[in-house]
Parts: structure tokens; sequence; C-alpha cells
């Protein structure tokens, strides 16, 4: 039963990063604190369900949870999207892209 609930698992644990990554890029906003608060309430929901599935992952009951695939997607793919989000902040604060260029 474990050999079928890994790959469930792991699958439910890409599909929460997914999400995340959606709310914080794709999703228009009304204010850019809503953005946040809809990030963070899904990379809660979704650190939980790596951890889930870290434990699925474990060989044994003293195996590391950080160690496991779904933790290590986890960590890989949270640290590039909070990168990739401090960098689009920076950019939009000061470089603005929209600028009419006809003036010039």
């Amino acid at each position: 039963m474990v050999e079928i609930a890994k790959p469930v698992a792991l699958v439910l644990c890409m599909a929460a990063l997914c999400e995340v990554f959606n709310a914080a890029f794709l999703t228009p906003a009304n204010y850019p604190g809503q953005t946040i608060w809809d990030t963070l309430t899904l990379l809660s929901l979704a650190a939980g369900i790596c951890v889930a599935s870290g434990m699925l992952f474990r060989e044994d009951a003293s195996g590391r949870l950080m160690r496991t695939l779904p933790m290590q997607i986890f960590v890989w793919t949270t640290s590039v999207m909070m990168a990739m989000w401090v960098i689009a902040w920076y950019l939009e604060t000061h470089y603005i892209f929209y600028r009419d260029v006809r003036r010039f």
C-alpha cells in the first residue's frame, strides 16, 4: 500500500507547489498584500503536504525527513520562487517597463 501512496503523495506535493507558483506570479491581485497572503496561505498548505509526503518516503523511523525527495523538491522550489519574487519586485519597483515610449 505504501508503494502506491508514494507516487500519489509526490504528485500532490508537486500540484501544491504549482498552485503556489500560480498564486505568486500568475494570478492578478487587487492590492499587493493580497498576493502575499494568498501565497503564504498556499505555501503553508504545500509545506504540510510535503511534510506528510516526506514521512511516506522515509525508509525507516530514524531516517531524516529533509533528505526525502518531497522535502528536497519543496525546499528547492520555494527558494527559487522566493528569489524570482524578489527579482520581480525589484524590477517592478525600480524599472518600470510599461512607460509610454511615444513621448521620446
